[in-house]
């Protein structure tokens, strides 16, 4: 299932990730660097299986599991702060 960011969220990179701005409420949000590659490769079309594998091919030492379930943490915050739309 292809993600996007909601209608009135920009997104800005930083030096260190993304900070995504909700320009209804005039909140912001910082993602550090993994965030921010998670949501890239989600953006681009890919499931989140997909960015946990990339994950892992980034940082050897993390297991399929838990970058699976930090994909899937990650999207549930997005999700719940209403930045992105399935």
């Amino acid at each position: 299932m292809p993600f996007s960011l909601r209608g009135g969220v920009s997104a800005a990179h930083s030096i260190d990730g993304m900070v995504l701005l909700d320009e209804r409420t005039g909140r912001y949000w910082q993602l550090n660097a993994t965030a921010t590659l998670v949501l890239r490769t989600l953006l681009c079309g890919a499931a989140p299986g997909e960015a946990a594998k990339r994950l892992t091919g980034d940082h050897p030492g993390l297991s399929a599991e838990q970058a699976d379930r930090d994909v899937a943490d990650l999207l549930a915050g997005l999700r719940r702060a209403g930045l992105v739309t399935p």
